[in-house]
């Protein structure tokens, strides 16, 4: 096992926005609000913990403070079993954001099928720079923040699934089950299986064993900071639902997610306390990680609205909204390719037209394929869209994509705007929405959207150059608050400033688009 921290040694991982003695009050209030944004050593037990933890609170000179998980498995502790750190929200707000992009490609599993040298050459940066990020960010080294992702993985298997030990491993992203059992020992001092014993005899764990021990089942809690608008979210993806591939049941979100030959179903839900439950049947345990990355970022569950919050609220119109609705988030889309689709498909026409016409897509991809889903780029290249509802310029501007695609010209979650743009039918909305919705910049803004026009001009189509400076202040949560007009637009736009009747109406039409 690895080596414990001295006892005396009192020095914090230099956690970049919070000082020792906000940690300290944080920890003490068990405030969800800090939830992952660092982690609580308690040096007298070898365990780290969440600032949430309902454990009775440790003397504050047996704590040491960590930025990440991985921070505190490299100085020999081991995560609690009562407050568990593998549930707690990403916070990569502290982060730069090319790092924090980064990170969130190792959560997704793609270090364990890679090199740290492809990543930091896609990020273009030196391998060296960004071990140094990593070293000066998260405390840790990339290698150890991939072990204790691995781990704290599996440490959720084992705890909340009746998997097997060997199916867990390999969920985990470990090669073998040797290798598995090695680094757990070596991590944690006792066996997998030891550790699913002690967690069975925790009072709590039996309502956490939902799984089917053959893995057709899976069930799994997904941790949230509140605030949380499930209903918002609900409403959100309810509306916007394809036919033939997602629907929304009651207060339940579900998906079909395709993974090669096999098909899995995805269903979403209210969960215990603040998150939310996920169960998916039939999926190939090998991609969870990157389902759980999915999930995590269409359903904006690691979002920290405190931050973001004390930043747009300091805008009277975005307070209002904010006090009407705190826990509204931004919601995001299924992968980048999808949400590129929606948006050209919901190009100048609204939500519900938009929808029918994917719903199309998925019908003439079934008939044509055999394969009920949104046609792949390949498909879509191939796919007879004759007579179905969209102008010749919108089929063609879905052919290039698909094309450009297909022949490996274009990567969508490497492509610049500059690369965007220069294919046929995209223009700037298009990019800042569809950036918006994958969640790849929080401060995309489409200022030319109708809807955001008309909320900020009082029902009357404010010109995009005033849209750009109204917002300016916003930077750098820009897509959070055009979440939040849409929202308020949809919900109650008395809220909205009134129009004065004096804006000045633009001769050409902006680009409407079906938020």
């Amino acid at each position: 096992m690895n080596s414990q921290p001295a006892s005396d040694n009192h020095q914090d991982e230099g956690i970049p926005s919070l000082s020792r003695e906000q940690c300290h009050a944080a920890r003490l209030a068990r405030d969800a609000r800090f939830d992952g944004r660092f982690f609580t050593g308690v040096l007298s037990t070898s365990i780290y913990c969440r600032p949430v933890c309902p454990a009775r609170p440790p003397h504050e000179h047996n704590v040491r403070y960590f930025q990440s998980a991985a921070a505190a498995e490299q100085h020999g502790l081991r995560p609690c079993l009562r407050c568990r750190p593998e549930l707690a929200p990403a916070a990569r707000g502290d982060l730069p954001a090319e790092l924090a992009r980064l990170l969130a490609r190792i959560d997704r599993g793609e270090l364990a099928d890679g090199t740290l040298a492809e990543l930091a050459a896609e990020a273009g940066i030196s391998e060296r720079t960004l071990r140094r990020q990593f070293e000066q960010h998260l405390g840790a080294s990339p290698k150890q923040v991939e072990q204790t992702r691995r781990l704290l993985l599996a440490k959720r298997l084992l705890t909340e699934t009746a998997l097997p030990i060997t199916d867990i491993a390999f969920a985990a992203g470990f090669a073998s089950i040797r290798r598995f059992n090695d680094a757990w020992l070596n991590a944690y001092g006792l066996t997998p299986r030891t550790l699913r014993q002690q967690q069975e005899a925790h009072d709590d764990a039996p309502d956490h064993m939902h799984s089917d021990p053959r893995g057709a089942t899976l069930t799994l809690q997904l941790p949230y900071r509140p605030p949380y608008d499930v209903a918002a979210m609900l409403a959100f993806y309810r509306l916007r639902a394809i036919p033939g591939l997602e629907r929304v049941e009651g207060e339940v979100y579900e998906r079909r997610y395709r993974v090669d030959d096999q098909v899995a179903l995805v269903r979403i839900a209210q969960g215990k306390g603040h998150s939310l439950q996920l169960t998916v049947h039939d999926l190939p345990l090998a991609v969870l990680p990157d389902l759980l990355y999915r999930v995590r970022r269409m359903w904006d569950l690691d979002a920290d609205m405190q931050r973001i919050g004390e930043l747009l609220g300091q805008d009277p119109l975005l307070a209002r909204l904010q006090a009407r609705w705190p826990g509204v988030r931004l919601p995001g889309g299924w992968d980048e390719y999808e949400v590129m689709l929606r948006a050209i498909v919901g190009q100048q026409v609204s939500v519900k037209g938009a929808i029918t016409l994917l719903g199309r897509l998925v019908a003439r991809t079934e008939a044509q394929f055999g394969m009920a889903q949104l046609p792949t780029p390949a498909q879509l290249c191939e796919l007879d869209l004759d007579g179905i509802g969209m102008p010749g310029s919108r089929i063609r501007t879905l052919r290039g994509v698909a094309q450009a695609l297909a022949s490996g010209e274009l990567t969508l979650t490497t492509a610049s705007d500059e690369q965007l743009l220069a294919l046929p039918g995209i223009g700037p909305w298009t990019v800042s929405y569809w950036r918006l919705r994958c969640a790849l910049d929080p401060d995309a803004f489409p200022a030319s959207d109708l809807v955001l026009q008309k909320a900020l001009g009082g029902g009357v189509k404010l010109p995009v150059k005033e849209v750009l400076a109204q917002s300016a202040a916003w930077q750098p949560w820009r897509s959070y608050a055009a979440s939040w007009l849409w929202h308020a637009m949809s919900e109650a736009p008395n809220l909205l400033p009134p129009s004065t009747g004096n804006e000045k109406q633009p001769d050409n039409q902006q680009q409407e688009i079906t938020p």
